[in-house]
């Protein structure tokens, strides 16, 4: 393919090393850990195993692993559900030297244990590397922002959201400001970003996902920096994050869909393997032309599946395995996307700095943390608010739609009706407000307007399509 421009279960988590719920401290670096559990081991021997891959999902990260015991209730727990957990930390040593006794003396009984060197060594890796939680309790979390309680739909917490709720008209206008800013002036694209960071999937009807809203930011520059800034204020506004450099050596060789490993008997980690509500921006600004090999098309297509139907096929090798996912997609690229999206937004920059390094570092230095900690809560807040229309309003929608489509059949679909619908819904929620109004929709007819009237302005100076 060318491309142009109780009953025991264990648990074998990597936990995100990014401050939030979960994560274990004090235990130092897994590759000093490693090197010291490997101490001692001479390469020749014939006893000397590989260092141990911890198996988290996303390249270079080097937070904690840990393996959490499960001893109730363990099959009401999905694939990338966040979890808070109770339990007793064992760090002891002497557990791995009686398992391994315990391995050994199973070893001269075939009948005694089935599995085989690989899987034991995996499944039970050294405690002073891999640290074990016995679970006391473990419960569901909505969301990993520390700024929030944990269950904020709770009786106790809703003073909370009510509290929030009345002060939303000037975090939204602070964060649009802040938005225009880091997009270089362009307060468009900066209105749909902030639609596109309170998307959430709500529901799904048969297999469409419903909520989804993969923005496709164009007009970026190729090869600058303007992407990775761009990024770093993303990763400053939501719990969880990822950019995905989009380049054909990626796509040939990473590992985006987790994999079976039948020696081992677990399953081996991959990119999108992404809890629910992670940002995950994608880079196609340093696409080049190239060639993509079996795996990169496969890539390509998993990402594709991720926008398109929020899932990911885990592979079993000999068969796929459909896991439903709820990930924040953002594309930045030069032209249109190669990527399905929602929704493209070309950018329109109304200043070039000369210095991009030095004018967004400025740009998150202005900002008080404690105005960024509104941004915060604004942003994960607002994905757990319900929201509906009403009758009326509904009645008014459809009136409005036929309408436009008798005005202008040819360019006005069902797909733009869908999509004018999640923008109000969205632009609804962004104002506080948990219904769809008569002034939110005609303001998602503008901005859609808009939006599609700066695409066809840069069509027409390009003269070909985005």
């Amino acid at each position: 393919m060318d491309l142009h421009p109780s009953k025991q279960k264990d648990q074998h988590t990597g936990l995100r090393h990014t401050g939030k719920v979960g994560d274990l401290h004090g235990y130092g670096e897994p590759k000093r850990l490693e090197t010291e559990a490997s101490a001692g081991q001479h390469l020749n021997s014939p006893n000397y195993t590989p260092p141990l891959d911890l198996n988290f999902p996303l390249p270079g990260e080097k937070g904690p692993a840990c393996l959490v015991k499960v001893y109730e209730n363990w099959d009401c727990f999905k694939v990338n559900d966040i979890l808070e957990v109770y339990g007793i930390l064992s760090v002891d040593p002497v557990l791995s030297i009686l398992n391994n006794e315990e391995r050994e003396s199973s070893l001269l009984d075939p009948m005694e244990s089935m599995d085989t060197l690989e899987e034991q060594r995996v499944h039970s890796p050294p405690a002073s590397l891999v640290p074990r939680i016995h679970v006391i309790l473990a419960q569901k979390l909505q969301h990993i922002n520390p700024l929030l309680p944990a269950f904020l739909k709770e009786e106790e917490n809703k003073s909370f959201i009510s509290g929030f709720m009345s002060e939303l008209s000037p975090v939204r206008a602070e964060l649009l400001g802040f938005l225009t800013h880091a997009l270089l002036g362009d307060s468009l694209a900066a209105e749909y970003l902030i639609l596109h960071l309170i998307s959430t999937v709500y529901t799904r009807r048969d297999v469409l996902p419903l909520g989804k809203f993969t923005v496709n930011l164009s007009g970026c520059p190729r090869n600058s920096t303007f992407t990775e800034h761009i990024y770093q204020i993303i990763q400053h506004l939501v719990p969880a994050s990822f950019r995905l450099q989009m380049t054909i050596e990626n796509m040939n060789l990473l590992k985006l869909i987790p994999h079976k490993d039948y020696t081992a008997n677990r399953l081996v980690s991959g990119i999108l393997q992404l809890s629910n509500n992670t940002s995950l921006v994608i880079d196609e600004t340093q696409l080049e032309q190239g060639q993509l090999d079996t795996p990169g098309v496969h890539n390509v297509t998993a990402l594709g599946n991720l926008i398109t139907w929020q899932k990911v096929d885990y592979d079993f090798n000999y068969h796929q395995m459909e896991f439903p996912c709820n990930i924040n997609v953002l594309i930045t690229s030069e032209g249109r996307s190669l990527l399905p999206s929602d929704c493209q937004v070309h950018l329109q920059p109304q200043i070039i700095p000369p210095n991009m390094e030095e004018y967004m570092s400025s740009l998150l230095t202005a900002v008080l943390p404690s105005v960024l900690n509104k941004f915060r809560i604004y942003l994960t807040v607002l994905r757990l608010l319900d929201y509906s229309i009403s009758d009326e309003i509904t009645k008014a929608v459809e009136d409005d739609f036929v309408e436009m489509r008798k005005n202008d059949p040819q360019s006005i679909t069902a797909d733009d009706l869908h999509r004018l619908l999640v923008v109000a819904r969205f632009l609804s929620l962004s104002a506080g407000q948990t219904t769809l109004s008569r002034e939110r929709w005609l303001r998602a007819k503008q901005l859609e307007s808009l939006r599609k009237t700066r695409l066809q302005q840069q069509k027409c100076v390009n003269g070909n399509e985005l």
